[in-house]
């Protein structure tokens, strides 16, 4: 049985704690958490096979649910009110989710084989390359289709807007679409002919696709992103892909129109 990844549960922990100083979790909350501890000691139990794919079933639609903020219970704090971060940008809210973050938590406590441990020259290498290459695919082609500018800055509330986007997005977000999808699907397709390039394809469009509620464009880009952090994830383990993927979030809120250009 893999080691728990205990320096993902431990942030991951210390980013809920926070939002649970911003929002409050409701009694309606609990019956997620059985349902997700259900699917947890399906996919964990070894002897009937249907049981697990069982299990797996009920944390997708979970999942699904708790990342479209549909499940009763959770009271998710607004940290950052709407304002713009620049004159020409739409306005940014931000709120501390409680529900969203629990999808990581079932990941990295029943799937710890996600986490994929390489060496910290490979995380290097790999985080740094695949940045590089998700900075040109994706701010790249947000500049070239006008829905970004050059905008440097540093708002009065970056330094929230860093720690939630760490603990609370890119570690949930890449635990599931790179941890779980790209490497539960490299699993099952590896002795198939570029079963791993298959993985990792399926796994950037259905990170586009979650984006679809910000437009084509963002379903696009997320996708071109997606494939620099499938290959972190490939090469450099899950914090690779982490680290990657916070660092583009860091250099488009940073140096770009966050998060979009107006109209």
């Amino acid at each position: 049985m893999p080691a728990l990844p205990w320096t993902c549960l431990s942030l991951l922990s210390l980013g809920y704690g926070m939002a649970l100083a911003y929002g409050h979790l409701g009694g309606f909350a609990t019956l997620s958490v059985a349902l997700l501890l259900i699917a947890g000691f399906a996919v964990r139990q070894r002897q009937l096979p249907l049981g697990r794919y069982l299990g797996h079933g009920l944390f997708i639609i979970l999942a699904l649910a708790l990342a479209t903020h549909w499940l009763p219970g959770f009271y998710n704090g607004r940290a950052i009110a709407p304002q713009r971060f620049t004159d020409d940008a739409v306005p940014f809210s931000m709120y501390l989710n409680l529900d969203k973050p629990l999808i990581g938590f079932w990941l990295l406590l029943v799937c710890p084989w996600i986490v994929r441990r390489r060496s910290l020259r490979l995380f290097l290498t790999a985080t740094l390359l695949a940045l590089a290459l998700s900075a040109v695919l994706a701010l790249g082609g947000a500049l070239l289709m006008g829905v970004i500018g050059w905008a440097p800055k540093w708002p009065e509330h970056a330094g929230l807007w860093l720690i939630n986007n760490l603990l609370l997005v890119t570690l949930v977000e890449e635990a599931l679409f790179r941890g779980y999808i790209q490497g539960g699907l490299s699993r099952r397709l590896k002795r198939l002919p570029y079963g791993e390039n298959l993985a990792l394809l399926i796994a950037s469009l259905l990170f586009g696709l979650a984006h679809i509620g910000a437009g084509w464009q963002w379903v696009l880009l997320a996708s071109l992103a997606g494939i620099g952090y499938g290959l972190a994830y490939r090469f450099g383990g899950l914090a690779a892909a982490i680290a990657c993927h916070f660092g583009l979030n860091l250099l488009h809120f940073g140096l770009f129109t966050y998060p979009m250009l107006a109209g």
